[in-house]
């Protein structure tokens, strides 16, 4: 990874054309860590957008408001993070936990695998009026 720390935000309202303008500020953020392993950028890439889809697609608001989308970048000597925000957000009974039986269930359970199986941890809590999804991966610097 790179000597300095490396960070950046987005937020946007949660609608599907916010996927694409977060995969610009991805492409914006590598752009600034060159000497991360490709393998670990796609793997990390692929976790905040899975998470981020996952807000935009299941994200119930609690008012007129609607959900917002955000996400808070960083890269430090070892690890990527990203914080992916669903912002005026319901709070989830088990988000960390896949539904089972029921076919529909297990179709959107499997992001939770996906996320789980890309970066090193993941936890989600709330703050206020805001489920906060903290995925991280550790990553060492490439030779």
């Amino acid at each position: 990874m790179t000597d300095r720390d490396s960070q950046r935000r987005f937020e946007a309202e949660a609608v599907p054309a916010a996927i694409n303008d977060l995969h610009d500020e991805l492409d914006r953020f590598w752009s600034d860590l060159d000497d991360v392993p490709f393998e670990d950028q796609m793997a990390f890439t692929t976790a905040v957008i899975e998470a981020a889809s996952n807000v935009v697609e299941h994200g119930v608001p609690l008012d007129r408001g609607g959900v917002r989308l955000g996400v808070e970048l960083s890269a430090s000597a070892t690890r990527l993070q990203a914080r992916v925000l669903e912002i005026n957000a319901a709070a989830h009974p088990d988000p960390l936990t896949p539904a089972t039986g029921d076919p529909e269930e297990l179709e959107s359970g499997r992001g939770l695998f996906l996320i789980n199986a890309l970066v090193t941890t993941v936890t989600v809590e709330r703050q206020g009026n805001t489920n906060v999804w903290v995925l991280s991966k550790e990553s060492a610097p490439r030779r």
